[in-house]
């Protein structure tokens, strides 16, 4: 494992970046053909804007959300704050800016929020998989100590190698990317093509809730958690955002479309 994939001179690809371009490549083609196979009125450039209009967004607050909850270090290194390339993105900031830069671009295009909410589910968690394995090769958002056969020792000059020198740890990243990827492959083979059975948003909600528990889980193994005083902020979050859309399935009663 080594955070740097090719090194020419002063010029470095990491594989923490490459994989986020990697996302939003194949994020992109993945929301265009369900943009045409729903009949959006959407142009090709304008799902290539709503894109870049959604990943501005997310990664803008998912800083803003990592270095809130770590400002006791990054008030004394203030050259730090937008050095995302040494980790520091937190999911659910990403979704929450995800979401506002998607709706405020939408808004000017007159779309359905929520239609187009579903066309990008699929594409979004296949996305956090990839960058589960940039932080995997990265050694950030570790685990903790482990006996297990499958431990993973990280190098020294990683962070997950120097805060555990020689000590094998969860693969917690490699958890989630599995978890992930079957949510992708669930949302992606099965229930998107019941778009004309389902009201708009359901998708996008199953998303969430899928998400929200396995990252429930996956939480228990981490090691570097922001924390909410003695409580993990990622498990706080989790359960009340798989309540909260739950309650919203049944209320809305997503899961079957009006009879026309």
């Amino acid at each position: 494992m080594h955070p740097v994939l090719v090194s020419l001179g002063s010029i470095e690809i990491r594989f923490y970046g490459l994989m986020y371009v990697i996302a939003i490549l194949v994020g992109s083609r993945l929301i265009l053909s369900e943009v045409k196979r729903k009949e959006i009125k959407l142009t090709p450039d304008d799902v290539m804007n709503f894109v870049v209009w959604m990943v501005a967004g997310g990664v803008i607050v998912a800083r803003i959300y990592y270095v809130a909850f770590n400002w006791e270090f990054y008030s004394k290194y203030l050259k730090e704050i937008p050095a995302v390339w040494h980790g520091g993105l937190a999911i659910h900031g990403g979704i929450i800016g995800g979401l506002l830069g998607g709706y405020l671009f939408l808004k000017r295009k007159q779309v359905k929020f929520w239609s187009m909410a579903d066309c990008v589910a699929p594409a979004g968690i296949l996305g956090q998989a990839f960058g589960r394995f940039g932080n995997f090769m990265n050694g950030d958002a570790h685990g903790m100590p482990t006996t297990l056969p499958w431990g993973v020792v990280f190098p020294a000059g990683s962070i997950a190698g120097d805060e555990y020198p020689g000590i094998p740890l969860h693969p917690v990243m490699l958890y989630e990317l599995l978890i992930n990827f079957s949510i992708f492959l669930f949302l992606w083979l099965k229930i998107r093509k019941q778009n004309n059975l389902r009201k708009d948003g359901f998708v996008f909600a199953l998303y969430i809730a899928l998400y929200s528990a396995g990252r429930l889980f996956v939480e228990t193994f981490r090691a570097d958690s922001l924390m909410l005083g003695p409580l993990k902020a990622a498990q706080i979050v989790s359960i009340a955002l798989i309540l909260a859309v739950v309650a919203v399935i049944f209320w809305k009663r997503l899961w079957k479309r009006d009879a026309a």
